[in-house]
């Protein structure tokens, strides 16, 4: 079946889900996770075959623990479809309303957006996820995985189907599209006035190819080069703690620390402690001349950094790092290298503090926060969509209201324009 056959059936279903009950999709969606649970042997094993062959084409660690899934992750796939029931529904909120000076009433009500096309990379997780946030929001979905993953798609899009249908709610609101050949991404793209919108989700060269290729409007979801940037009156045992959160808790993902700016006010006493630690974590340190000479002082060996270390989205156990004389420095160098995600000041300092949320352009800014928290679930939304980095309609975690659009409803007596 073409991506355009599966879009005209996806606009079918959103037509049905755009006039479903909160009851009806809150029970479509518990039903969804039950299916999961049920089929969690199914799922195991298509995605044993996956890591398996992932690892044999040589696909990186980090990739790897993205694509990997355990009874753990299923049941918290499961979990998460529980909790997005759980959620208020979005439609058919008023954003504003009243009854204007000549009588008319008139309310904007949230509605949805229709049929979301979402190109992903490597996470299982994702489809779940993101087929639960479509569905509570009134949308049909087409999912575009990544060929790595084809095989846990198809067994978690199967589970979630059969649910579906025996929900009462049409299957054709959850579809997987064939992700063997480029062509479908094409197509996915190229699918205006059948797709609504279109999400991807992925590393630079995804994000950039469908952004700069699609003629279907895009919400863009960015890399994330996030900084964490420790002020001349940071505590350092607080900053230490969330330097390393930030970095090594999960590397893989993108509001994972990539950076470290540090003010040379205390950059010898914090880097005499942090260099060891990272070291001691596994972390690779490139940086500029004045971390490479506290590295050798505190027997953590550095390398050092290039141009291209400092704008890198790493993903991984690597870390770039940099002294900076003053805040307008460690804000100049976020403006020139970060890529709007997350940024994050430690801190003492309110004006400081002040300055640096103010003048900072990213998504999420933190201070005194490891930059792990920005996610929609840590941010109370349930799961997310995805992660903005654009400006337009949504940016941050995307949770229910940014899978939704408005709509003017006005509502006369007979009234004429004079």
């Amino acid at each position: 079946m073409s991506v355009h056959d599966q879009a005209r059936r996806a606009k079918r279903a959103a037509t049905a889900l755009a006039t479903a009950t909160r009851t009806v999709k809150d029970g479509a969606l518990r039903a969804m996770a039950d299916g999961l649970l049920a089929a969690t042997a199914e799922i195991m094993a298509a995605n044993a075959g996956d890591v398996e062959a992932g690892r044999g084409a040589g696909m990186s660690a980090a990739l790897l623990d993205r694509l990997a899934l355990s009874e753990a992750r299923v049941a918290g796939m499961a979990d998460g479809l529980r909790q997005v029931a759980g959620l208020p529904d979005p439609v058919g909120e008023v954003v504003r309303g009243g009854v204007l000076p000549n009588g008319l009433e008139l309310r904007q009500i949230r509605v949805p957006l229709g049929v979301i096309g979402i190109v992903y990379e490597a996470r299982p997780n994702v489809t779940a996820d993101a087929a639960g946030l479509c569905l509570k929001a009134g949308n049909a979905v087409l999912l575009r995985g990544s060929s790595s993953a084809a095989r846990s798609n198809a067994a978690i899009v199967a589970a979630l189907r059969s649910a579906l249908d025996g929900a009462g709610l049409p299957a054709d609101a959850v579809q997987l599209v064939d992700a063997s050949s480029r062509d479908s991404v094409k197509e996915l793209m190229r699918a205006r006035g059948l797709v609504d919108v279109l999400i991807p989700r992925g590393g630079a060269a995804l994000i950039q190819s469908v952004v700069e290729e699609s003629t279907v409007p895009v919400i863009e979801t960015g890399i994330g080069n996030c900084h964490v940037y420790v002020d001349a009156s940071a505590d350092l045992d607080s900053a230490l703690s969330i330097l390393l959160n930030a970095k090594t808790q999960r590397p893989s993902v993108c509001n994972a620390a990539e950076s470290l700016l540090v003010h040379r006010a205390v950059a010898d006493a914090f880097l005499a402690r942090a260099l060891p630690a990272l070291h001691e974590a596994g972390v690779s340190v490139h940086g500029d001349d004045a971390v490479v000479r506290a590295g050798a002082v505190a027997g953590a060996a550095v390398q050092p950094a290039t141009e291209e270390d400092h704008a890198a989205e790493y993903l991984s156990l690597d870390l770039s790092a940099s002294v900076v004389d003053s805040l307008d420095g460690a804000i100049a160098h976020i403006a020139r290298y970060g890529s709007g995600h997350s940024e994050a000041i430690v801190t003492r300092d309110l004006a400081a503090a002040r300055e640096f949320t103010a003048r900072v352009d990213a998504a999420a800014v933190l201070v005194n926060a490891s930059t792990r928290f920005t996610d929609g679930e840590q941010f109370g939304f349930g799961a997310e969509i995805g992660i903005s980095t654009q400006k337009l309609h949504a940016r941050g975690p995307m949770g229910l209201p940014e899978l939704t659009s408005t709509k003017y409803v006005v509502t006369g007596s007979g009234h004429v324009r004079g």
